[in-house]
């Protein structure tokens, strides 16, 4: 009964990996492979902030004007979160270690392109193929991971590390952008990636085997059509919604969008071989990661693009020094996502994910009192301490949920759904919190420190209300018990806990 909470079948053959899993967890391989899963999942998480220091000198380098400054990181995030669910579906029915080959290969080339790029089309362009690729390589690297761990503690401690690694990543593209940035070059933002990639595929390929889903391999090209046209559609009216909110640009866009998902949910609910089983996301433990999943990656994408304006805009913060400010949110992040995952299976799930948000809130809350003649210790390094130690307990227990009770064929789906879930939020939250930064900063007056600032203050409150949302849905959805959800029990007991 554990197995198949736990997302197996209990059969000698679980998750596709054969008959030699028992073996494999016994001589250690699962866990030599971990670093270069997660390594992969660090790059990928990496990119959609590691430009966010460099976007100023690259602005300006590129001749990127205001409005299209935010496609470089957003073409990224939308890009990769439209298509992850297809990117799930390939790991399943291709095989999932020959797409996180395939994928981390691509994802070198196109950070190459990205590098060398010398028009704006160029770099957004790379950008995008980076997501697209960025895509297949997520869910394969946590189904991977899934098959390496069916079960017991080593599998909660297993994705405990691999699901801090998403907060930690974030928050190390803002250091590693603004070294790179100031003492290289920004294009090294993107070569960056290229040792990172070669030595997870080396890794992965001479450690894991392979594995499939069985039954049915054939593909949802509809819901394929209508979840990338949806997103994509609902991103681009809210990154347009600057140009006035009754413009067809943005209502129209977004209606599109609206419409577009509504749709693909109906075609999910018919097709013989959906895109996206609706078992996946609707079993209410799951569907508790996946909504926190958006609401984090909208606070902590959106939110980290504009404390690095601050800091470099307002505060006058070269890039590394920009960098080197936002450390300690990162330390703060390890630590508290080490302390997590050792008392997890005290503590639940319920308990971190519900507390979580209360500090990214109160970091965000703190952040609405910066000022143009403020200064870091006062208005910055409190928020950064509060920010670590929310998304420290928001990501671990909600990595290890997602992927709780998952049929094994769907392991790759489900593993694309909760990183989908982060990207689609960060680029929503960004083209939505732009959107309100500048028509505050209009409001005001202008171009002046004193009006970006406000337009800073504004999104960070908006954040701050974004954050707490995260609270009550895992006070409300999640009912798997400490037992069962730390693989110590051999019955599903689904209550409180």
């Amino acid at each position: 009964m554990a197995s198949q909470l736990l997302g197996t079948s209990g059969s000698p053959d679980s998750l596709g990996q054969g008959s030699n899993q028992g073996q494999h967890n016994k001589k250690g391989i699962g866990w030599r492979a971990l670093p270069f899963l997660a390594l992969a999942q660090f790059m990928v998480v990496l990119d959609g902030t590691i430009v966010n220091l460099a976007l100023p000198r690259l602005q300006m380098e590129m001749g990127i004007s205001d409005s299209t400054r935010a496609w470089v990181v957003t073409a990224y995030a939308l890009v990769f979160g439209a298509f992850l669910l297809l990117g799930g579906r390939i790991a399943d029915f291709w095989g999932r270690k020959r797409t996180f080959i395939t994928a981390s290969a691509g994802f070198a080339i196109a950070s190459l392109i990205g590098g060398l790029a010398q028009q704006p089309w160029e770099l957004i362009g790379a950008r995008a193929l980076q997501g697209i690729f960025a895509a297949l390589l997520a869910p394969a690297a946590l189904a991977l991971l899934t098959v390496a761990f069916p079960g017991g503690k080593d599998r909660g401690t297993a994705f405990a590390i691999f699901g801090s690694i998403s907060g930690v990543g974030a928050a190390a593209g803002v250091l590693l952008g603004g070294f790179l940035t100031e003492f290289v070059s920004w294009r090294w933002c993107f070569f960056v990636n290229i040792p990172i990639a070669i030595i997870a595929l080396v890794g992965v390929w001479a450690l894991v085997s392979e594995s499939k889903a069985g039954g049915s391999t054939k593909y949802d090209w509809p819901g394929v059509v209508l979840a990338a046209l949806g997103l994509g559609s609902l991103v681009y009216g809210f990154a347009n919604a600057e140009h006035g909110w009754s413009a067809i640009e943005s209502w129209g866009f977004i209606a599109l969008g609206v419409l577009l998902l509504v749709l693909f949910v109906a075609v999910e609910r018919k097709v013989k071989n959906p895109l996206l089983p609706l078992r996946v996301a609707t079993e209410r433990n799951r569907a508790a990661a996946f909504l926190a999943s958006f609401l984090a990656g909208a606070v902590l994408i959106g939110g980290i693009l504009f404390i690095n304006f601050y800091l470099q805009i307002v505060l006058g913060f070269a890039p590394f020094a920009a960098g080197i400010a936002s450390l300690p949110m990162t330390v703060v992040l390890i630590v508290t996502a080490g302390l997590v995952a050792k008392n997890l299976p005290k503590l639940g799930a319920r308990i971190p994910s519900a507390l979580g948000p209360v500090f990214m809130a109160a970091a965000m809350l703190w952040l609405t009192q910066v000022t143009p003649e403020g200064t870091y210790a006062v208005n910055m390094l409190p928020a950064l301490v509060l920010m670590g130690v929310g998304l420290g307990m928001v990501f671990v227990p909600m990595q290890n949920l997602a992927l709780f009770g998952v049929d094994k064929d769907d392991a790759g789906v489900a593993s694309a759904l909760v990183n989908a879930s982060q990207q689609i939020g960060g680029s929503l939250g960004i083209a939505l919190f732009s959107t309100i930064a500048a028509a505050a900063t209009a409001a005001v007056g202008g171009g002046t420190l004193a009006a970006l600032t406000s337009g800073y203050s504004l999104v960070f409150l908006w954040a701050a209300g974004v954050a707490i949302l995260i609270a009550p849905i895992a006070l409300l959805l999640i009912r798997i018990d400490r037992k069962t959800f730390s693989g110590t029990e051999d019955t599903p007991h689904i209550h409180l806990g």
